[in-house]
This record gives C-alpha cells, structure tokens and sequence, in this order.
C-alpha cells in the first residue's frame, strides 16, 4: 500500500472513530415496572364484594377513595387537590326514584322497571306530570345542520316521546350526524337536555336495543335504584321527569294515540320532519328520596420542572354499588356491581403508570396528574366538575389521557384510542405503537358513541385534545376470533350487570402493552415543547382558540 492510500485509510479510520454517537433517546417512564401482577392486585381489590360496587357516597365509595389516595402516596405522588389533600369534593344530590312509579293512559297503564324507568330531573319529594304526548323525532335541536325537530311545536308542560340515536344519514348527505359514528346529538344527556330547554315537563326516550345500542337490562341497571346528579345551577331548566320506555310500550302509546309508532320513526328520519301530537294525554306521579351530599375526586401529581402546565390522566373509580332486592330475585342472588372492568381495571392501570413515571431517573417537564374522578356511570359527574372547576387554568393543560377498561383479553396487533383522529395526539401514539411493532386502529363501535361517554369529553368539551382507550378488534393468536367474539358478547351479557366481576382466567399481556404505551405518550407530551393541538375543522378546536 503507498503511503498516500495509507494516509487516506487512516484519516478515514480515524474519522469514523471519532464521529459523535448518536444521542441516547431521551429518559422515559420505567416500563417494566407496568406488571400483570401488580395490576391484578390492585383490580382484585377494588372490585372485591368488600368495596361493595364502589357506589358514591357509600361505605364502598369510601373505601375506594381511601385505598386510591394510600397507593399514590406510598408511590410518591403527592396530594393535589386544592385543600391540600388528595380529595377534591364534589358536590352530589342522591336520590332515589319509588318504585310504585307508573304511567296512565286512557285504557292502559305502564309499570316500573317492566315497561319503564324513570327518575326525576329535580330535587322534590314528588313530581307529578301531566299531559298532552308529542312525538318529536330524534329530539334535535342543530341549526347548524338545518335540523330542527321542535319547529313549530310547542312542548311546554307536556310529555315529549324522543327516539335515541342520529337520524340515519341519506345516500346524498353520507356524512349527515357523523354517518354510522354517533354524535353528541344522538346521547341520551342530549335529548333529555334539549328537552328540559323546550320547556316540555317529561321524557321518554323510546328504547330498543339497535338504537340504545345495550339491551333493556342496561336501562334497568343503570337507571333504577340510588341515582346522582350535580346540584342544579340557577335558572338551569330542568325536566320534571326523566323516563325511558320499552319499544313494546311506546309502539302501545302511540296506537292509543291514535298513531303507529313505526311511520312516525319513518317520518322521522328525513328532512322536513313535523312533530307529532298523540291524541291522548299521560300522567305520572314520581315519589323520591333526596339529598346532599359529596363524593371526592382523588387527585395527585408528580410535579414537573415545569409545574405551570400538565398533562392528566383519569379513570372513573365509581360503579353501582350494591343493588336492593328485588321480588323476583332467588335466594344467593348477586346483587354487588363489582365493576371489574369498568373501571377497577381502569384505576389499576393509573396506579401502574404512575409507578412508571415515580420510577423515572428524571422528572418530566409538564407536571403529571393522576385523577380518579366520581360519578362517571351518573353522567361524567366528577370529570364534569374537575374540567368546571380545574386545578389550574385549562389553557395550560396539555392533554388528558383517560383509561375506562384495560384490555383482558391477551396480546392485540391493534390499539383504540378514541379521539386519535381529532388532534396531533393521534400522530404521537400511532408513532408509538410503530415502535412497537403494532398500529392505532379505528373505533371499533362508532355507532355506540364512546367518545361521548367516558370522563374525556368534559375534557374535549373545553377545549384540551383528550384520548380514551377503546377495545381492540386485532387479537394474536390461534384463538384470535373467540377472544374478539368474547369482547363482543360483554356488551350485551356482563355490561353494567353485576356478571362484571375478577375472572382469575383473564389476561392482561395484552393490557400491560397498552398502559406502557400511554405511559410513554404521557411522557413525550410531557417533553414536547409545543402543546397538543386540536386538527383543523374539528369541533373542540375553536374552544381553546
């Protein structure tokens, strides 16, 4: 070899030695400290009969909340709630409907639980409704849409009868209400919200399992028994009563009323829709019990370099606590809503990422909150009062991150986050899972409207970009297609039902995967210079602009 080819080589050599390293990547949550056993410990417990259905303002409720605020403290997460403590308190009214409730029409009568259920929208001790019945479609009130489905009726003092869903979107308007996705129009709080708005006295969303999306035994569980509710606010209209009725039932009011229940729906479902009065009147009288009370949310933080702005995570730690007998019940009947998925297995994956992040050898930039928040079966209660009463301006709130029920099902291809196709959230995690050798899918139910029905939306709804974990649909495996027809059958067999409970055969590989990727994705929010963002066009995006 010359002794210029020599130089050459060796200048080379030498350069390539000396070329900085890559940098590492930037220090993240500890992982592995994500464990099955862990998990498992901690769902075991909080849906175990001794917490009794982890209801609000009982016994359980209590129990739920103490053990929530121990496990972040023996983590190092310190109380974040604006009294010093790990409890915000969020005011509740308790109440609980009679079950001599019925219904009277003219040559029929419709009893409670059976053909309906109802609570009532105020704090009396007895309500009574009586009146004309309107047919008024969907119930919807969109002027942006050119919808109205109060026009030119008058519902004040009167019963309106309400179908739950969007209307169906015509082959000429396919993205008319979202199209198959369910809208905020289509929710049952929607309806009975529009309602209370027209002045009408009483509800009635008509029931069936397409539209409703859950069978009646849903409507049964969810609305029967103790209910809560916000206090109401001055000059907020309210319902005097809040009902749902059977398909069964409705289809015999309206023949009644001199109606068929089946054109009015077709009617209904088109553009030009004129509301419809029934030719008889209803009445009811509702008997209840009532009161204050409180139900906290468990709030702590891991403060960040940064402490003027954060990211949060929540779950719901509430369910329906123990249900009172019934005639029809057997002895050994179980009356205890465990809620083992919804959300036992929620509140376990929060303490799981929050072990992660106290595990870091360095601290976030953005402060990391971790908020187990009340009354979410009751309608986004404690969500709705933390997003309406923040611990620090919403503006600065980078994300909100929101678990309600970790996968049990074993490992999938696919993650849901619901919500990743509205900000450049969804960009980060999809980027995440390709790390990992999996990919963000799309909701899997559109249709049910979960991004309208867990403790983000309040979240959304001023403004801060917000994800859910869905329900994954791509399961590995040889046994791939029963697991997904597992999931499937939990909808209509074990949702809100006391069935919900540990299954010592579950397996969260699977669930593990998922919390350590939105431990990561806190992280990176975390480090991020720049704040989330809404897309453009989206509906929340000009909240926070």
């Amino acid at each position: 070899m010359n002794k210029l080819l020599t130089v050459a080589v060796l200048l080379l050599v030498t350069t390539a030695c000396t070329q900085p390293a890559p940098p590492p990547p930037p220090p993240a949550p500890a992982e592995g400290e994500i464990t099955i056993d862990s998990l498992t410990t901690h769902i075991k417990v909080l849906a175990s009969d001794e917490f009794g259905g982890r209801a609000p303002a009982t016994p359980g409720g209590v129990k739920a909340t103490e053990y929530l605020a121990k496990e972040l403290a023996a983590l190092g997460i310190e109380p974040a709630a604006p009294d010093g403590t790990f409890f915000q308190q969020v005011p509740i009214v308790e109440s609980v409907a009679d079950r001599s409730f019925v219904l009277s029409v003219p040559g029929n009568t419709y009893r409670y639980y059976t053909d309906i259920i109802a609570v009532a929208g105020t704090e009396k001790s007895r309500t009574q409704v009586q009146g004309e019945v309107v047919f008024v479609g969907y119930g919807i009130n969109a002027p942006e849409l050119n919808w109205n489905d109060y026009a030119g009726v008058n519902v004040r003092g009167k019963w309106v009868m309400i179908m739950v869903n969007d209307p169906p979107a015509p082959a000429d308007e396919p993205t008319l209400f979202g199209g198959p996705a369910l809208t905020y129009y289509g929710r049952w709080t929607y309806k009975y919200e529009e309602a209370a708005r027209q002045g009408a006295a009483g509800a009635l969303l008509i029931h069936t399992d397409e539209s409703a999306t859950y069978p009646w035994q849903v409507v049964q569980s969810s609305w029967s028994g103790t209910q809560y509710s916000l206090p109401p606010q001055p000059g907020q209209p309210a319902l005097g009563i809040k009902g749902w009725i059977t398909d069964t039932a409705a289809k015999d009011l309206a023949r009644r009323g001199g109606r068929n229940l089946d054109t009015m729906r077709e009617a209904a479902s088109k553009r030009g829709f004129k509301a419809m009065a029934l030719n008889t009147k209803a009445a009811a009288t509702l008997l209840q019990r009532s009161s204050r009370k409180t139900a906290p949310n468990v709030i702590g933080v891991l403060k960040g370099t940064n402490p003027a702005e954060a990211v949060i995570y929540s779950a719901h730690w509430d369910h329906f606590g123990t249900r009172e007998p019934l005639p029809t019940d057997t002895p050994g009947t179980d009356r205890i809503y465990n809620g083992a998925y919804d959300n036992a297995s929620g509140c376990a994956g929060l303490l799981e990422i929050a072990k992660a992040f106290t595990k870091s050898p360095q601290k976030p930039a953005r402060s990391i909150y971790f908020a187990f928040v009340t009354a979410e079966e009751s309608g986004l209660l404690g969500s709705g009062f933390l997003a309406a009463n923040p611990l620090m301006p919403m503006d600065e709130v980078a994300a909100n991150i929101n678990v309600d029920g970790v996968n049990y099902l074993g490992p999938s291809k696919d993650m849901i986050q619901l919500g990743s196709d509205r900000s450049t959230l969804g960009s980060m995690i999809e980027g995440i899972l390709k790390e990992r050798g999996r990919v963000l899918g799309a909701d899997t139910h559109p249709e049910r409207g979960y991004f309208f029905r867990s403790d983000h939306f309040p979240f959304a709804k001023v403004g801060v970009p917000a994800l859910s974990l869905g329900e994954p649909k791509e399961f590995t495996g040889p046994n791939s297609a029963a697991l997904l027809a597992k999931q499937e059958a939990y909808n209509g067999k074990d949702y809100h039902q006391p069935s919900d409970q540990y299954d010592a055969s579950w397996d969260f590989s699977g669930g593990v995967d998922d919390l350590r990727a939105l431990a990561q994705l806190g992280w990176r929010i975390a480090m991020q210079p720049d704040m989330p963002k809404y897309n453009a066009g989206d509906q929340f995006a000009q909240v926070r602009k």
